[in-house]
C-alpha cells in the first residue's frame, strides 16, 4: 500500500533542496554585503565605493578639482561616480544571482527574491 513511501521520498528531496537554496542565498547576501565595487567619473578624479548591495561606503576626490568656480562640475562628478558605483553594484548582484540560479539548475531569467 505505501510501497517505498512513493512521493514522500521526492518531497524529502525537494525540502532538502529548498533548505540548501535558502542557505546559499543567505551566504550570497552576506558575501554581497562584504564585496566592494568601485565607480568613478571624470577619468578617475572622483571615485565612489559601495558594497555590492549598493550601500555607499566611501568617496575619494582628487584635490586638483577643488576650485570655487568648478563647484557645479565637482557636484556633477560626485553624482556621476555615485550613480556609476550603484550601477556596478546592481550588475554584480545580478551576476551573482544568475550564477547561483545556474548552479541550482533554475532558469537564468528567474527572478529570485533579493
Amino acid at each position: 500500500m505505501f510501497k517505498g513511501l512513493g512521493g514522500m521520498g521526492d518531497m524529502a528531496k525537494m525540502m532538502k533542496a529548498a533548505k540548501d537554496m535558502q542557505e546559499r542565498m543567505t551566504r550570497l547576501h552576506e558575501d554581497l554585503a562584504q564585496t566592494i565595487v568601485t565607480g568613478e567619473s571624470g577619468a578617475g578624479l572622483v571615485r565612489a565605493e559601495a558594497t555590492a548591495k549598493g550601500e555607499l561606503t566611501g568617496l575619494k576626490i582628487d584635490p586638483a578639482i577643488f576650485k570655487a568656480e568648478d563647484k557645479e562640475v565637482v557636484e556633477d562628478l560626485i553624482l556621476a561616480a555615485i550613480k556609476d558605483v550603484q550601477k556596478r553594484a546592481a550588475e554584480k548582484t545580478q551576476s551573482e544571482m544568475q550564477k547561483l540560479s545556474s548552479e541550482l539548475g533554475l532558469p537564468a531569467d528567474m527572478n529570485l527574491p533579493f
